[in-house]
């Protein structure tokens, strides 16, 4: 009946979202149809330094002013690794097992495993008792840490919540994979009840379980230690299952948290992976993959060719992205680490309370800097701040280049716009109760709680 009536009471608003008007304006915003022309690839001479200077510049500027305005995707911008600049001479190449090496002398395999060690500590296993490396990024993650999975379990049904990064269903499909899609909560989190109503009609199969350490959207952290009892109490023993933790931003943040989810190795998990260009910041995708040393067997091969063995998912891996994460570890420390981790929440609770103080419908997960808030009606609004938005919701993730300054101009524009939007009050915002809760609801029916 309440649905009903939202419909009834309720104005239809329609997203402003022309599709040929879209691609005119993303086209000037990006470059005129002159510069476009000038990056093609024509001349058979070469182009002269001056020429290829003053592109790039161009190029740079107008990064910059994108920067001043990224706030819905989770890519710290904050970072400066010019220290760096003399191995950018170098070709470094990680192809093969960090662990034992490469034929291949121009590589740096010894940072790698620094990293790796790092993150070993972090989650709580033994130097002798794990392995892993360095990825592209998260994606790559979730692709070894099922295949782990799938190979250790070959007939196991791989479960994961609708709200999980949409690489977990790509990879469902390319591993030929039944996969159960779970029903999350409102916080984006995995409803472990029917969890557990899905676990007992597949009994007779063994389970995969992809647990989400920050839903892409909404932050939302799946319960580890939940969805083992849930395991548990649908009667199925260590061999029957494999747990993976998509942990690309919140993984290693969390443990800087105080009564925050621990994710362990002590706990029956077989890998996790963080996205390392997400909040420590580094200027190419990159990730970190750890799983248990005694599952890596069944996936490795002794390749020759490399005199090494092969047991990631690419062959030839980015040598800089190792030492770019190695830098970042080593010149923050823990302490500069969990400061950062602390910043983050204080600005996104910050943004929350800004939001709702101006009427705006919003919703903060405990333990998360992902800002989840009624979507924009203008699209141009939403490109202009770079927001990432599904349906009715969208999203700031609050990382260490955003500014206070940034979030009260985003607030201060957010609300001119939305006075335009709503027509001073004749058009009413759009009910999102079923995506963040009625109390952190705007809409006539539902108003916006005063708790918060």
């Amino acid at each position: 009946m309440e649905n009903l009536g939202q419909n009834n009471m309720a104005v239809k608003v329609t997203f402003i979202d022309d599709a040929k008007q879209s691609r005119e304006e993303e086209r000037h915003e990006n470059v005129d149809e002159n510069n476009s022309n000038r990056l093609a690839i024509t001349q058979y001479i070469g182009e002269t330094d001056t020429h290829l200077d003053a592109l790039i510049s161009r190029f740079a500027h107008t990064l910059t002013n994108y920067s001043l305005r990224n706030l819905g995707y989770p890519t710290n911008q904050d970072f400066n690794y010019e220290a760096l600049a003399p191995l950018f001479q170098f070709h470094l190449n990680n192809a093969g097992d960090p662990f034992l090496g490469s034929g291949l002398s121009l590589n740096s395999m010894k940072f790698e495993v620094s990293v790796l060690d790092w993150f070993a500590k972090l989650w709580e296993i033994e130097k002798n008792e794990y392995w892993g490396y360095v990825t592209t990024g998260g994606t790559e993650g979730n692709l070894h840490g099922i295949l782990v999975g799938r190979e250790q379990l070959p007939d196991g049904i791989l479960y994961t919540s609708e709200d999980s990064h949409y690489s977990i269903f790509k990879i469902a499909r390319m591993y030929r994979m039944q996969c159960v899609k779970v029903a999350s909560l409102i916080s984006g989190e995995i409803d472990c009840v029917q969890l557990e109503t899905s676990l007992l009609s597949n009994k007779d199969k063994p389970a995969i379980i992809n647990l989400n350490i920050g839903t892409t959207l909404k932050g939302g952290i799946d319960d580890l230690d939940l969805v083992i009892k849930t395991i548990d109490k649908c009667g199925f023993t260590n061999d029957q299952f494999y747990i993976h933790c998509d942990g690309a931003l919140l993984g290693i943040m969390l443990p800087f948290m105080k009564q925050a989810l621990r994710i362990s190795f002590k706990k029956p998990i077989g890998s996790v992976t963080i996205s390392g260009h997400k909040f420590l910041g580094c200027p190419s995708p990159c990730g970190v993959l750890i799983t248990r040393l005694k599952y890596i067997n069944a996936l490795s091969r002794d390749v020759d060719i490399i005199s090494s063995r092969d047991a990631t998912i690419t062959g030839s891996r980015c040598g800089h992205a190792p030492v770019f994460l190695w830098y970042a570890l080593k010149k923050k420390g823990l302490t500069g680490l969990e400061n950062e981790v602390h910043n983050c929440i204080f600005k996104a609770r910050y943004l929350l309370n800004q939001l709702r103080r101006a009427g705006i419908g919003a919703m903060l997960n405990e333990y998360s800097n992902i800002v989840v808030f009624e979507r924009p009606l203008d699209d141009n609004f939403t490109r202009k701040w770079t927001l990432a938005s599904d349906k009715n919701i969208a999203h700031v993730v609050v990382m260490k280049h955003v500014t206070i300054e940034m979030l009260d101009t985003f607030v201060r524009e957010f609300v001119q716009e939305r006075y335009v939007w709503y027509k001073d009050g004749q058009v009413q915002p759009l009910c999102i109760a079923k995506d963040v809760g009625s109390k952190n609801c705007a809409c006539s029916i539902h108003k916006l709680s005063s708790n918060y």
